[in-house]
């Protein structure tokens, strides 16, 4: 399919912004070119769920014009549609979770999230696909159907937030927004060659829901095809919320920001790679992600091999553990639902089956292996800025398959343990962000660079990120078709 250009959707979400409240474009033609956009693309690509009617956006388009012509301005967000993560509660929508056990939950209260983007000016348009209950890096569910990737519709987007990644890679939506459990925010991003932040532990309050002191490995947070837009997206996200008591005080701001690659000089970059074999890779991931280090080596970056320094064996053991404790009550709530096994996918069922034998006594331990780990973390972040790795061990795989069985000649034990990866940064709260890396050597499937930096270190990761964004920016400016 031919990607038109639409001097609307073409521009990045802050142009946009500037360009709205310069009242150089009117709500109402962002909205339309949006929809134009999305009632020619989504039925392809299918990563927009239960979209509101034409006629109820243009008409709350028209109010935010109104309002600019009040001398009124909500926000960065102001008139900006946003299609909000089916994981995210947002008032009058459904909360499906890709479940059709939820198809009819429609939400009556926003999440803090979308409060905030909403208080913000944006104009939800509908939510994005994802998987069942978000398990697994591949957006399908029997509710909605399958999201394949922006840059080749034979293959998978990632996920769990796969539908965001590819309504802002197609330019559906200005910026878009997700949530990371094991990379949900990162791998759709690295497969989508746009930008993925899983931000800091708390930066974001998550929820409110039943729990708020354990249920914290999940968090929300930016996607974007911008640093700019990444930061300031993260901006209107953040701060403290008193319904969500582990969330940080402390204040984030995009406003520092420099996009200059000069800013790469002296930044110290500890490269992990596949943990000196220990993570599976398919061939020509690790050489991509190696390409995307030599050019922030070129700016002056200092790129040094990273032992990881920690009994991988025991993280992982960790992992499943914590996944166990706060992905199992998920599931259980739908258990009690009519013919619920019928309709939940087997990978949730076994989650669930599993959490039902751990013992509180191998969670606390678990808890304690998490804690070291954090420990052990911030004395590598003595030597080096950043942490490097990639953000998947496989290329986008056939969208009808599953999830990968096998790594080369390496079999995947759980349906999940190809996005082992990702868990480094989710156990230690660490801010981690998707920067596209490059290509696949014969095929137009995108790869990303897993970048994560120091604890509560949100702003200097995205100077970090914005400094390799201005030093490739041919490469980045390419789009899917």
């Amino acid at each position: 399919m031919t990607s038109h250009h639409d001097p609307i959707t073409d521009l990045d979400a802050d142009a946009l912004s500037q360009a709205i409240h310069a009242r150089q474009v009117s709500c109402r033609e962002v909205m339309q070119a949006y929809l134009t956009r999305i009632h020619r693309l989504n039925p392809v690509y299918n990563a927009i769920v239960n979209l509101a009617p034409d006629a109820s956006l243009l008409a709350q388009a028209d109010v935010c014009d109104a309002e600019l012509a009040a001398g009124h301005s909500r926000g960065w967000m102001h008139g900006m549609p946003q299609a909000i993560k089916d994981t995210g509660a947002t008032v009058g929508f459904p909360t499906t979770l890709g479940s059709p056990l939820r198809k009819g939950a429609v939400a009556t209260k926003d999440s803090v999230m979308a409060a905030r983007m909403k208080a913000a000016g944006s104009i939800v348009v509908g939510k994005t696909n994802m998987p069942e209950l978000g398990l697994g890096s591949h957006t399908f569910n029997t509710l909605f159907g399958a999201t394949p990737n922006a840059w080749d519709r034979q293959v998978s987007a990632g996920g769990s937030s796969g539908g965001a990644a590819v309504a802002l890679a197609q330019r559906m939506l200005p910026v878009a927004d997700g949530s990371d459990f094991m990379g949900s925010l990162r791998n759709p991003a690295g497969w989508n060659h746009i930008f993925g932040m899983r931000p800091s532990q708390g930066r974001v309050p998550y929820g409110p829901g039943a729990d708020v002191w354990v249920d914290q490995l999940s968090t929300e947070g930016p996607m974007a095809r911008t640093v700019t837009d990444l930061a300031k997206l993260l901006q209107v996200q953040s701060g403290h919320d008193t319904r969500v008591p582990l969330s940080l005080s402390s204040p984030f701001s995009a406003d520092g920001l420099v996009c200059d690659a000069s800013q790469l000089k002296g930044v110290r970059i500890g490269w992990l790679g596949d943990l000196n074999g220990y993570l599976a890779m398919e061939p020509g991931i690790l050489e991509v992600c190696e390409q995307a280090l030599q050019r922030m080596a070129g700016q002056g970056a200092i790129v040094t091999p990273l032992a990881l320094g920690f009994d991988t064996d025991r993280l992982w053991q960790c992992w499943l553990a914590w996944r166990r404790a706060l992905v199992g009550p998920r599931v259980g709530a739908l258990m009690a639902l009519p013919k619920a096994r019928e309709h939940i996918k087997p990978e949730a069922l076994w989650e669930y089956d599993h959490a039902l034998t751990l013992r509180h006594t191998d969670f606390y331990k678990a808890s304690q292996i998490r804690t070291s780990f954090y420990h052990h973390l911030v004395t590598l972040f003595d030597k080096v800025d950043v942490i490097a790795l990639p953000v998947a061990q496989v290329w986008p795989f056939a969208l009808a398959q599953r999830w990968p069985e096998r790594i080369g000649e390496r079999a995947m034990d759980t349906y999940h343990r190809w996005m082992e990866c990702t868990i480094y940064a989710t156990l230690g709260g660490l801010p981690a962000l998707s920067v596209p890396a490059g290509f696949h050597p014969t095929q137009a499937w995108p790869m990303g660079l897993q970048l994560m930096g120091k604890p509560q270190g949100d702003a200097a990761l995205l100077q970090v990120a914005a400094a390799y964004e201005a030093a490739n920016t041919d490469m980045l400016a390419q789009r899917p078709a």
